[in-house]
């Protein structure tokens, strides 16, 4: 099966991105966040980046607003590193599936474990 060019954009955004973010940002809102996926439009003009982070509720929210208001700042450094016409707009989303796959973990201890 050949990988489509947005498979090979959103792979490369996602080393980027998970590569400023690890030199740090200079926003104190955004904590200790990892880059989970990208997905990247067949038109290469949108990039859904989906991330966690480690923390409360709380966290989670700065560390999203921190990471829109940087939207900018992150599309320039995309810019100067590829080699396209157009750098994909980007959308922050935090991915669930963490806690999703914790969750079924925790029923799933709970129904092997022998109740008295």
């Amino acid at each position: 099966m050949a990988h489509k060019r947005s498979d090979k954009v959103a792979e490369t955004i996602h080393e980027l991105i998970s590569s400023i973010l690890s030199r740090g940002l200079n926003d104190p809102r955004i904590g200790f966040v990892t880059i989970i996926a990208v997905e990247v439009t067949e038109d290469l003009r949108l990039a859904r980046v989906f991330f966690t982070v480690i923390g409360d509720d709380q966290a989670k929210k700065d560390s999203e607003a921190g990471l829109n208001s940087a939207k900018g700042f992150l599309r320039r450094e995309l810019g100067k590193s590829l080699t396209m016409r157009y750098t994909p707009e980007l959308i922050f989303k935090y991915d669930h599936s963490g806690e999703y796959g914790s969750r079924i973990d925790s029923l799933l201890k709970e129904i092997d474990t022998p109740h008295e």
